[in-house]
């Protein structure tokens, strides 16, 4: 098990990586302003649409079913059930492809009503758009074969797979005077990515034995029980779907660069989350689902403390470094090419106020394991609903009335995730399902700690260079100055937060 989770967890540094390196070229070649804009929506459409047929409602419903099928020994079972679903969802794909093909200006102007205000960002959005969208199509053909690929335990390909979109869209963006224009560049490199993926997990697949094969949609009983499991787990992903494209509806009405500057305040704070929270939330689960099909609930009690004092020790100190230094970092990653440092200055208030949220949003998955685990999935919904009308709430009230513009989108969706974490923790409680061990409660001081030590390291940095404490800071200028900067910082945040784990290591979950 350990030897698969190394390799998981390499594709997917690497794919963190290549996205990182994608986005710093997306920023300096696209720029701050309505090209980049409309870029962004045409960019969010395939991956709204994804989350509501992607990985995170077609792993639920179609893996454990599959699974099964295949772990009994009804190979064939299993390959006819894979083809029927395969079937409809390239129907459901291709109804969906020509009906938002032809409906996509209106489509922009529903999604981004602030487009209206400034002539031709409908149309270029809408073109862009008809250009990424069939990226969708491709993409849930090469999710499935990645769940059935996990099934039969082969997990190298799915998590590596994603490396084919930032590798396409950075040849596309460094060829981008060859198109109309940078905009254009990325958009087709989403599509040529996008075929990429497919053809690669197609050999993947093929290598093990694996192959989708296109029947007539029939409507059996297991169809239907997948399509009533897609519907419950879709609901449970709203927060994924829905919130963004509020957050787009807002930010449209915005000044003209708010879209974009919100999209890359996001895209970093992804980088630990997408790391951090995917893996702890997808150990956790099927570890106390085993502990309590057994018995063990102070197994599982103990897997849980453990599993929210890692969540707090990895992204507190996230939290405090955007808090602190939010300049400076998106200064010395965005802040080149047609990408200024005004922008990156906007960019950083929202860096900060999506920071306040980090922990949240890797706690909410530890904490709905308290019910999932129990396969009880009635209270997280409520507490997802409730989650998105304060999201919601919360977002009127900092942007319409208090004028906070993108920083005010931000913080709402932080406070959004405080709130389901809120209230997941009081339904667990009442329930009787969550149980604070003392080892959680002695972590929790050196935890603080080290986030404030790796805060205190990440402003010290910053402040001898600007301050020219250390003569480095005056052989440098521009991109190089901002550079050694983020990458002082970063060494004194990690020599602090490093030592306060040196210190405490007994009291931290840090053993096997």
């Amino acid at each position: 098990m350990f030897k698969k989770l190394l390799s998981v967890s390499g594709f997917t540094l690497l794919s963190r990586i290549t996205g990182l390196v994608r986005d710093v070229l997306q920023a300096a070649v696209l720029g701050h302003g309505l090209l980049s804009d409309a870029f962004v929506v045409a960019f969010r459409f395939p991956n709204w649409f994804r989350a509501v047929f992607g990985e995170g409602t077609l792993n639920p419903a179609f893996l454990p079913r599959y699974a099964a099928l295949h772990a009994k020994g009804e190979h064939e079972a299993a390959a006819r059930f894979g083809d029927e679903v395969y079937s409809w969802q390239i129907l459901i794909q291709a109804v969906l492809l020509v009906a938002a093909l032809a409906a996509m200006p209106w489509i922009i102007r529903l999604t981004a009503p602030g487009f209206v205000g400034h002539p031709g960002q409908v149309e270029l959005a809408a073109t862009l758009s008809r250009i990424t969208f069939p990226y969708l199509i491709l993409t849930v053909v090469v999710v499935q074969l990645s769940a059935m690929l996990n099934a039969i335990e082969k997990f190298w390909a799915a998590a590596a797979w994603s490396n084919f979109l930032n590798l396409a869209m950075i040849a596309t963006l460094l060829m981008a005077a060859w198109f109309p224009n940078a905009a254009y560049a990325g958009a087709w490199g989403i599509m040529l990515g996008g075929v990429g993926q497919l053809v690669f997990m197609l050999w993947a697949a093929r290598r093990d034995g694996i192959w989708l094969r296109l029947r007539w949609p029939r409507w059996t009983p297991e169809i239907k029980e997948f399509f009533v499991a897609i519907g419950a787990v879709t609901f449970g992903t709203l927060p994924v779907t829905f919130l963004p494209i509020v957050d787009t509806i807002i930010a449209s009405l915005l000044p003209v660069g708010s879209m974009t500057a919100l999209y890359y305040a996001d895209r970093i704070n992804q980088l630990p989350l997408g790391v951090l929270g995917i893996a702890l939330g997808t150990v956790l689960l099927p570890d106390m689902s085993r502990r309590l099909a057994k018995g063990d609930v102070t197994g599982s009690d103990a897997a849980q403390n453990r599993a929210a004092s890692l969540a707090l020790l990895l992204t507190l100190p996230f939290l405090v470094v955007f808090l602190a230094i939010p300049e400076p970092i998106t200064r010395a990653i965005f802040a080149h090419g047609a990408f200024d440092r005004q922008a990156a200055a906007q960019t950083a208030m929202a860096l900060a106020a999506y920071g306040v949220g980090l922990p949240a949003m890797v706690l909410v998955r530890i904490t709905a394991a308290s019910f999932y685990a129990r396969q009880e999935t009635a209270t997280p919904a409520r507490a997802t609903v409730t989650s998105i009308l304060s999201n919601i709430a919360i977002k009127a009230a900092l942007v319409l009335g208090f004028g906070w513009g993108i920083a005010g989108i931000a913080l709402g969706t932080a406070l959004g995730a405080w709130v389901n974490v809120a209230m997941l923790v009081w339904f667990s409680k009442r329930a009787g399902y969550l149980n604070i061990v003392p080892s959680f409660r002695q972590a929790l001081l050196p935890i603080v700690l080290a986030a404030l030590m790796a805060g205190a390291g990440a402003v010290g940095g910053v402040l001898l260079i600007e301050h020219h404490v250390l003569v480095l800071g005056l052989f440098f200028t521009g991109f190089w100055r901002d550079l050694a900067t983020l990458g002082l910082a970063m060494v004194l945040s990690g020599i602090g937060y490093g030592a306060v784990l040196l210190v405490f290591r007994r009291r931290l979950p840090l053993s096997r």
